[in-house]
């Protein structure tokens, strides 16, 4: 008996705020073991607080318009609307953006170069086993309704 494919897109099985968590404790973690790799001096820690709660606001407004939309934040059910209202219009990935923002500032908050330099990667990796396939999904799920939306709206900002 086949199976109907499955109706969500096709990302790392990974949950994406662990894609940033690994990489933020390592980075951390080698601090703590590197003392001698602070940040160049003076890095303002209300820098860090400011990302921080910048970060926190975004993926608060992305979950609050995702409940307000009625579709599951988790990645790896269906979609049930294409919500471009809210955070939406400003970035198609506010929820990974926010993550990215408030990593960066825990980072610097923390004073941990090590973190900061593999935030890239993070990103990197959410890009392409996340962001990518949702995008394709998305593409195939609300055809030219999210093709317009993703002519108008950048991937992260």
């Amino acid at each position: 008996m086949a199976s109907e494919p499955q109706d969500s897109p096709d990302i790392l099985p990974v949950p994406p705020p662990l894609i940033y968590l690994l990489p933020l404790v390592i980075g951390l973690s080698l601090r703590r073991l590197l003392p001698g790799i602070p940040l160049p001096k003076p890095v303002p820690r209300f820098i860090g607080l400011l990302l921080v709660a910048g970060g926190g606001a975004i993926i608060a407004w992305f979950a609050r318009s995702m409940q307000q939309a009625q579709t599951p934040i988790n990645p790896t059910k269906p979609a049930k609307a294409l919500v471009t209202q809210g955070p939406f219009a400003l970035s198609r990935n506010p929820g990974y953006l926010g993550m990215a923002i408030l990593y960066a500032g825990l980072a610097l908050l923390l004073n941990s170069l090590p973190a900061l330099l593999m935030l890239p990667g993070a990103v990197l990796v959410i890009t392409r086993g996340v962001i990518e396939p949702e995008e394709a999904y998305l593409d195939e799920r609300f055809g030219d309704d999210y093709r317009g939306y993703r002519a108008r709206v950048r991937r992260w900002l």
